[in-house]
């Protein structure tokens, strides 16, 4: 390669090593040497890996690369850039790895590290790796057991008013649980809930408590608890799993294997306690930011419904539905739903149980159902085998409910359903409802039963229709609704006239029919108004080795404790977890297996037992932007000063696939501590941007086996294996390692230059759009880059810097400079980019440059191209770096167009082309676009119906 070509690799290598070894891009926090208070700050964010699988694949990198292309832009444009970066390394993903590798996952995930942090480095990515941290690293996840103690020893004061930083009044807040100790010790009254934990009479006070009762009330209000839950059980992996690691088709997104429901003694936490700020923070107009200002969320807004809708708030009534013993007319017992539209109630025809529901568990006290079938029962109530007895019948159609429901197909078949053998009664007209157990209803969500009213809800209308039961029209439907269900508002009918008492809402429209039969059902004692939500308690102990422990011991009396910190994790040789092809063996987690050195720890001079789970993944992704803040303190999770200056985050770039549940975990682990004045923001990310997916066709043989894309030839469009030369079938979608065809960045930039990869990357399309790779499109950068080269650099490697700043190329460059800026701030790198290009396409075959558009012109493609742009601005003599020299300023005077060219349609077909003033009034345009020959000779001597002027681009003439 001779002199003066535009060698990438060694430039490349050259300015990547530099960078790492002169700490390029270290952020300077407060108690740094060399911090000024006084410069703006850019927290820049990127949702960290995990450290399973075998490293980065070009998929990957867009969002990485998107990330430093923004950061870079800042750091010129003055701002002091903290754009830090570590590794998700705890959690099941990077077990199952290890175990199927057969090698420890401490030292495994350590290698991983190494590996993709060599390729972040090799990307150019301007990290501070001074801030690198890992969540499987003990000075990290010390400070995750901290923030569980925070959780564990709070709770949440739902009538507690106070006053933000802003003066904005709000209700509901964390408190530590020794304040509620005091108010137990100074009066506060028990709560039933409170006398059933304990199972005492309700005479009982505080100071009559043991320890070990005092332990059980308490479990009752902390934000941590342990109960027995229903979970998501996978015995061939041994441990619990979220519903988001399960498939549709009920098998493990780990190793596919079977999952099933079952219960089990868990630690969850009570984020439903914050499901109202949860919400009402994502719209707030004004949040404190912990400077004396103010903040509010930027984020989009289908993200913004994804949260809204998996939080699921409704606001409606409880209503009280008697439940008629099986043998008798007697009532049993009282059957509590939750609805949101009780002005329905008169239209109720049957209801509808959980299979799960404890009035169909032979093992629960409420168990309602009877012996045998009651008499005149239809074959079709009798699900698949009308040959079967009543219990056996709902066990089956349970256990198949239960499959489906792992496997996700409620929604997708036809409606099911099983006679429970006993009836309820309406509480508003005393009518029998039959009850019944179906799959369209889940314990999950309200109290696992509904009243069914198949006149004004789909789901239940195809119930009724399967089994032949009544539909009773209650909201008289406006004309043209159709002759089926209608679920709209309207006028109340069928039920008392409007006036004669309790429950009269015939005639009243629906929001005042609602408030009058919920008044009603307070005053008559058969219900109340309620809010229900979507959102779950979330589920936290998980049965795997490779985890945060719990800082808790158990005392032989169930007294669950705190301990010191940091647990460490036992060094084990063998920390498989226990599986079984069994869903009913029992369960014990691997560190049940770990020496009594570690399990038995002394508390006060007795020996208690560890807690024995392990946190889920979720734990340690929590919180770690509020770590690299500070991440070297060994006193604090995070200082004072550091949180406050750095906070929020900025701008925070994922995957989408993250835009529910781990940002609504981080949400709420940031409001507790918020509450517990550990931070100073109520939200911790203010701006949110989710990257598009790269695709990739990927290459299947005949047996279905996935052939690696560097062995595939593609030849008119269709693959061919390139030893066997078999015709391939082409599968396009995903990037990803088990499609093989997601090639390393180190192989795409060794043949084509990273400078190239990071361009083509953000310039494949908009930013947030899913875009398929393309190794000609990579070609056209690196097309692009060697022309810039040969248009800055001279055969001996010199610039190209000469000549005065023409009029004509000044205001070019001032154009160029207010289009990259607009567009980066954006985050529409590709059209910055094509903007460059133009550039480039202007100055290309000109001698020399002015140094003035020289200069800007390189800095403002040093986000993308960093490393060449790092060589040619050394070329000029400057010291290094590029990364830190001011942003162009752009002067709207000198961009602005004296002249413009305006095409003329007649009747939609273009005319002619004329030149007028960019600041002619419209009336100027039309008269000179009417006086165009060719539009006079298509006019033909009429007069144009209209004539439409788009400011700044056409004329449009309709005859």
């Amino acid at each position: 390669m001779d002199q003066g070509a535009y060698n990438f690799r060694d430039i490349e290598k050259k300015w990547r090593e530099y960078w790492v070894s002169e700490r390029t891009f270290r952020a300077h926090g407060p108690g740094d040497e060399g911090f000024d208070p006084g410069r703006p700050k850019f927290y820049m964010l990127d949702m960290f890996p995990y450290t399973s699988g075998d490293g980065l694949h070009i998929g990957h990198a867009k969002q990485y690369v998107a990330s430093d292309v923004y950061a870079r832009y800042k750091r010129n444009s003055g701002f002091n850039v903290l754009h830090p970066m570590g590794f998700d390394s705890f959690g099941l993903p990077a077990e199952q790895y290890a175990v199927e590798h057969n090698i420890h996952p401490q030292a495994y995930t350590e290698d991983n590290i190494q590996v993709i942090t060599g390729q972040f480095q090799y990307l150019g990515l301007g990290y501070d790796w001074d801030r690198e941290l890992a969540t499987s690293r003990p000075d990290y996840y010390k400070w995750t057991q901290w923030i569980f103690l925070q959780l564990f020893e709070a709770w949440f004061d739902a009538d507690f008013e106070w006053q933000d930083e802003v003066g904005v009044i709000q209700k509901g807040k964390a408190r530590p649980i020794a304040e509620l100790v005091s108010a137990f010790e100074l009066g506060r009254e028990l709560t039933d809930t409170d006398f059933a934990a304990i199972a005492v009479e309700d005479s009982v006070e505080w100071g009559d408590l043991n320890e070990a009762q005092i332990h059980r009330v308490l479990n009752n209000y902390r934000l941590v608890y342990e109960e027995e839950a229903i979970v998501n059980w996978c015995p061939r992996l041994g441990t619990v799993l979220a519903n988001e690691e399960v498939t549709h088709d009920g098998l493990s997104e780990r190793g596919d294997y079977p999952v099933y429901r079952r219960p089990l003694r868990q630690w969850i936490m009570r984020i439903t306690a914050y499901a109202d700020r949860l919400l009402a923070d994502l719209n707030a107009g004004g949040m404190p930011d912990g400077k004396g200002g103010n903040f509010a969320l930027d984020w989009p807004d289908a993200l913004r419904r994804m949260q809204t809708n998996w939080i699921g708030r409704s606001e409606g009534a409880e209503v009280d539905f008697g439940v008629l013993s099986p043998n008798s007319d007697d009532v049993h017992g009282s059957l509590r739903i939750f609805t949101t539209r009780p002005d329905t109630l008169f239209g109720a025809t049957f209801m509808v149980l959980a299979p799960a529901h404890p009035l169909l568990d032979p093992n629960s006290d409420s168990y309602n159902v009877p012996d045998s079938w009651p008499e005149g029962t239809p074959d079709s109530w009798k699900g698949d085998d009308p040959e079967n007895e009543i219990g056996p019948a709902l066990a089956e159609y349970s256990r198949e409910t239960e499959r489906a429901e792992l496997a996700k197909e409620r929604e997708e078949k036809e409606k099911t359903g099983v006679f429970a053998g006993f009836y309820c009664v309406n509480p508003v007209n005393g009518a029998k409802l039959p009850a019944f157990s179906a799959d369209y209803v889940s314990m999950d969500y309200g109290s696992g039963a509904i009243m069914a009213v198949p006149a004004h809800d789909d789901r239940d209308y195809a119930f009724a229709e399967k089994f032949g039961l009544d539909i009773i029209e209650v909201v008289q439907a406006p004309e043209g609704a159709g002759e089926k269900c209608y679920t709209g508002d309207g006028f109340s009918v069928r039920s008392p006239e409007a006036g004669d008492g309790d429950y009269a809402i015939t005639g009243l429209e629906t929001p005042v029919a609602k408030r009058k039969i919920i008044a009603d059902l307070v005053s008559t004692g058969k219900g109340e108004a309620a809010v229900n939500y979507k959102l779950r308690d979330w589920v936290f102990s998980r049965q795997h080795y490779w985890g945060e422990p719990f800082p808790l011991a158990h005392a032989p009396d169930g007294r669950t404790v705190t301990v010191d910190i940091p647990v460490l994790l036992p060094e084990m040789e063998d920390f498989h977890p226990e599986t079984s092809d069994s869903p009913d063996a029992p369960i014990r987690p691997p560190l049940g297996r770990a020496g009594d050195d570690w399990r038995m720890v002394d508390v006060d001079g007795d020996v208690y037992e560890r807690e024995l789970n392990s946190m889920p993944q979720w734990a340690g992704s929590c919180w770690y932007y509020l770590r690299f803040m500070d991440p070297q303190n060994g006193d604090v999770f995070c200082g004072d000063d550091q949180q406050k200056y750095f906070g929020p985050v900025d701008l925070y770039v994922g995957g989408a696939e993250h835009a529910v549940l781990h940002l609504l975990y981080s949400r709420f682990w940031h409001k507790v501590l918020y509450d517990l004045g550990h931070v100073a923001t109520p939200e911790p990310f203010k701006k949110l941007y989710n990257q598009g997916m790269v695709t990739a066709d990927a290459y299947a043989d005949s047996r279905g086996v996935y052939v690696d894309i560097r062995e595939v030839d593609v030849r008119d469009g269709e693959g061919y294996d390139r030893g066997s030369g078999e015709k391939l079938t082409r599968i396009p979608g995903k990037m990803g390692k088990r499609y093989k065809n997601g090639l390393p960045p180190e192989e795409v930039g060794y043949e084509h230059g990273v400078d190239a990869l990071r361009l083509y990357e953000v310039y494949m399309g908009p930013l947030d759009a899913t875009a398929p790779w393309s190794m000609d499109g990579i070609r056209g950068m690196q097309r692009f880059l060697q022309r810039a080269w040969r248009n800055l650099v001279t055969e001996d490697r010199k610039p190209k810097v000469g000549g005065s700043l023409l009029p004509e190329i000044e205001q070019l460059m001032h154009q160029t400079i207010i289009r990259v800026t607009d567009h980066l701030e954006g985050l529409r790198f590709n059209t910055a980019i094509a903007a460059l290009i133009e550039l480039n396409n202007k100055i290309t075959g000109m001698e020399t440059l002015p140094e003035e558009l020289y200069r800007n012109y390189v800095i403002m493609l040093s986000p993308f191209a960093p490393h060449l742009c790092e060589e040619i601005w050394e070329m000029l003599g400057e010291a290094p770096t590029i990364c830190y020299v001011p942003w162009p300023e752009a002067k709207e005077e000198l961009a602005a167009v004296d002249t413009i060219e305006m095409p003329v349609q007649v009747n939609g077909k273009m005319r002619a082309k004329f030149t007028v003033a960019a600041d002619a009034s419209q009336q100027e345009v039309q008269k000179l676009a009417l006086q165009q020959e060719n539009v006079v000779r298509h006019l033909g001597g009429n007069e144009p119906r209209k004539v439409i002027v788009v400011p700044g681009r056409m004329v449009n003439v309709i005859v």
